[in-house]
């Protein structure tokens, strides 16, 4: 029907056209003209049009794309007529022109007439319409794109009423019909004269101070806030008006947006064999998620928790090979290394959480000491050139038992590089937002729940950092490693945990306080007031990039490590927690201590009355990670220092090893 249309329309654009040149009094031989001419412009313009795609729409749906393609099917189509009748002249080149460009107009009027009828109906509608009054922040594309998808969309009850944008040229103008109001100074005046139900925040770039600025005007007045996503998930998915979700946390604690070197990250990633340990985490699963965009060969996921390593491979391309094993089964390991033979292993895998480990502090041994020199054992087998390890903030000057076994992580992977000149490395960091069984949504829960909301102390602070960034921060600062590095991630201002706490309140609509009680429940075994992100002697200095900085790591002596790893296996296997705990937080005071030449550790049982002697029956020394004498150079340690004099490792509370 439509080339028909078409045909009807350019027929009477030619017959008005020739009336005009005549001011009605066409001579004869126009009109044999005419009828001469009527033919070869149909074909051409009709022609036109379908090899420009103009037909086939649905135009009840059309949009800016196909009213372009009309326009320039029309103009092409009129060119194409006056070049026709420049040698024959049927008709005056004027005729030729104007009709062409009248039969385009017609055309553009037939195709959108439903959507001009259909807009003014949705907008008298509106403006009866008691729905949702809507004022939106941001004038730009996106700002414009989500007013012409609430007036699209009128079952949604979406009604935009008016526009705020700092940018002073937009003032007074018109964006998609809703006049844009001023900056955000006329904020406060608006929300009270517009009776605004909801602000939609059309800008996902808005810098967090300015963010949290609006949801404290929101908040006063009693306003819903609601953001797009990120600019990563608007480019995956287009802006759609579902995307648009309430203000979270992670908005106003969020920092704003690191660049990467991507070209260089992926140089180190594509075509190449990844292992990532833990890859069910939190930390691990992203990570795992960031590479596989970089078209590693392989990428191996390696957890002993089933359930977390299903749900990471659900968000994976098909070619992730799932690994389930425990970084704590040194044989496994090592099949699963050799069968693989990665080039990069991020070492994910650790326990993590403080006062679980406070009470548990055998099972952090295993895991984040034993099960990391698992790892550095089994990658040195296969001479893995690259790995990361995943550190915390918590290992500097530790006062935990989670702190300290990562301590130890961090010296055996160190060690190891700066022994075998590998490009291994440890990054550093505080909280991430939003992990599991992290400080945020066990706020949620408590809110959900009614409270109170506990803080341990109203001093209590906390570094933190969006998942997404701080592993892209660890691709980057793997990618910088030439081994032997520790990185320290640049983590901003420390944030106020009971702070924390009052804003999770309001944006859940409740009042902190009176709504939901906020409850000092006292610091818990292990934890800081405040954390540090390293220690002077380890002098941070800048990298290539602005948000990661290189540390000097202070490691200790090959001899002290190993017989300190030992020391800890031992204590751990005979479920000494007492002695674990000690051996782990005892290095805060050490100091380098002289090795005895021929210090050995007895290999067989020991009687309770049996001199300890060097080369005697059933003892003999022990390799590089099973004993010699604790030398670590930061301290005398009262533990080893009583062991030495005694001939015999006593633990702190008695027991020998």
């Amino acid at each position: 029907m439509l080339p028909l249309q078409d045909t009807v329309l350019l027929t009477a654009a030619l017959v008005l056209s020739l009336l005009f040149r005549y001011d009605g009094a066409v001579p004869s031989d126009a009109w044999a003209g005419l009828l001469s001419f009527v033919p070869l412009a149909i074909a051409v313009f009709v022609g036109v049009n379908a090899a420009a795609g103009v037909y086939g729409h649905l135009w009840r749906y059309a949009s800016v794309v196909e009213a372009r393609r009309v326009l320039v099917a029309g103009g092409a189509a009129t060119l194409i007529m006056v070049a026709i009748d420049l040698v024959p002249r049927f008709v005056p080149l004027t005729v030729a022109l104007v009709s062409g460009l009248v039969a385009t107009m017609f055309v553009g009027l037939a195709r959108f007439q439903t959507r001009l009828v259909s807009f003014r109906r949705r907008s008298e509608q509106a403006e009866a319409d008691t729905g949702m009054r809507v004022l939106v922040i941001g004038a730009g594309r996106t700002g414009a794109e989500l007013i012409r998808q609430m007036q699209t969309h009128g079952h949604t009850g979406l009604l935009p009423v008016a526009v705020l944008d700092n940018d002073a040229r937009t003032w007074g103008r018109l964006l998609s019909g809703v006049r844009v109001l001023g900056g955000l100074s006329e904020l406060p005046r608006l929300l009270a004269e517009l009776d605004v139900h909801q602000i939609v925040l059309a800008d996902p770039e808005t810098p967090t101070a300015v963010v949290e600025r609006i949801a404290g005007l929101a908040d006063d007045s009693g306003v819903v806030l609601r953001v797009l996503p990120g600019g990563d998930e608007l480019v995956r998915s287009g802006l759609r008006l579902q995307d648009v979700r309430d203000l979270r946390i992670d908005d106003l604690l969020g920092r704003e947006p690191v660049g990467t070197d991507l070209v260089r990250i992926a140089s180190m990633l594509q075509g190449r064999r990844v292992l990532v340990t833990g890859a069910g985490g939190s930390i691990g699963s992203e990570i795992c998620r960031q590479v596989a965009r970089c078209a590693p060969e392989r990428l191996v996921l390696l957890d002993h928790d089933e359930t977390h390593l299903h749900d990471a491979l659900a968000t994976l391309p098909p070619t992730a090979v799932p690994e389930l094993v425990d970084i704590r089964d040194a044989e496994r390991l090592n099949r699963a290394f050799a069968r693989h033979r990665p080039d990069v292993v991020f070492h994910a895998a650790a326990h993590k959480h403080v006062p679980m480990l406070e009470t548990a502090p055998s099972e952090a041994v295993m895991t984040n000491v034993v099960g990391t020199g698992n790892v550095v054992a089994a990658a040195a087998a296969v001479d893995v050139p690259s790995l990361v390890l995943i550190s915390t903030d918590k290992a500097v000057r530790p006062s935990s038992v989670m702190g300290a076994s990562k301590s130890v992580a961090e010296d055996l992977v160190l060690t190891s590089a700066r022994n075998s000149g590998r490009a291994w490395c440890g990054v550093r960091f505080g909280n991430v937002l939003g992990s599991r069984g992290s400080v945020i949504p066990t706020f949620s829960r408590q809110i959900q729940a009614g409270g109170p909301v506990t803080v341990t102390d109203a001093r209590m602070t906390r570094y933190f950092m969006t998942i997404p960034e701080a592993v892209q921060l660890v691709l980057q600062a793997a990618a910088m490693s030439r081994g032997g590095e520790l990185f320290m991630l640049e983590m901003g201002q420390p944030v106020s945990i009971i702070d924390l706490a009052h804003r999770m309140i309001r944006l859940s609509g409740r009042r902190p306080g009176t709504d939901v009680e906020i409850r000092i429940s006292g610091t818990r075994p292990g934890e800081k007031l405040h954390e540090e992100l390293s220690i002077p002697e380890e002098g941070a200095r800048p990298t290539e990039h602005p948000s990661v900085l290189r540390l000097d790591p202070v490691l200790p002596s090959d001899r002290a490590l190993a017989a300190r790893v030992d020391l800890l296996r031992r204590l751990a296997d005979a479920e000494d927690g007492a002695g674990v705990r000690a051996a782990l937080l005892e290095r805060n005071e050490a100091a380098e201590v002289a090795p005895q030449p021929n210090f050995v550790v007895p290999m067989g049982p020991l009687s309770p009355d049996s001199p300890v002697e060097p080369a005697a029956a059933g003892m003999a020394p022990l390799g590089p990670l099973h004993g010699q004498a604790f030398d670590d150079h930061r301290g005398t340690s009262p533990l080893i220092t009583a062991a030495q004099s005694a001939g015999e490792l006593t633990t702190m509370n008695g027991n020998r090893a």
